[in-house]
């Protein structure tokens, strides 16, 4: 493994699990605690696309990522994602493989980031972006670095200013 995978994956894990002692880590995995969960499918999905579906290891991390994958309700591939996903809370996650995303994308769960199912043209994300519980991102659309999606909205339309908070349906910026 190279070194550039295992930085990405030293700084999902400090971003998902935080500063936690060895001992709330421990509790943790014992427990299968879903913080554990989420951040155990994020590193086998990080591994799956780095060592590909062509290796015995790349197939071995793709069948860990799609059990957990099963368990936590998450339809992600992680192809196009760069690093510091976060994802706050199990439940309905799917993201378009052929969404492009910058880095330290934040997840509430309860998101679609895909293709409005006409075109197959799918996001473009830029980086530090927070999208709140029950957001929608569908489309041939790109939002700006620094964005912040409000709970329940639903963009459809391009997000181009940077710093802004959007929110409702259609998604429309508030500040």
């Amino acid at each position: 493994m190279n070194a550039e995978i295992k930085k990405i994956l030293k700084y999902e894990k400090e971003r998902n699990i935080r500063n936690m002692s060895a001992m709330h880590i421990l509790k943790l995995i014992i427990t299968s605690d879903p913080d554990w969960l989420r951040y155990k499918f994020i590193k086998y999905m990080r591994l799956s696309n780095y060592y590909g579906d062509k290796t015995l290891l790349g197939l071995y991390y793709l069948r860990k990522k799609n059990k957990l994958s099963f368990l936590l309700n998450y339809e992600i591939s992680g192809k196009n994602i760069g690093p510091g996903l976060t994802i706050y809370h199990n439940g309905p996650v799917v993201i378009n493989g052929n969404a492009v995303i910058g880095s330290n994308l934040i997840l509430h769960g309860d998101n679609c980031i895909g293709n409005d199912g006409k075109t197959g043209l799918c996001p473009v994300i830029g980086n530090n972006v927070d999208v709140g519980v029950g957001a929608k991102i569908i489309g041939d659309v790109k939002i700006a670095d620094n964005v912040t999606i409000g709970a329940g909205a639903v963009v459809v339309h391009d997000i181009d200013r940077e710093g802004v908070t959007v929110v409702g349906i259609p998604a429309k910026i508030v500040n």
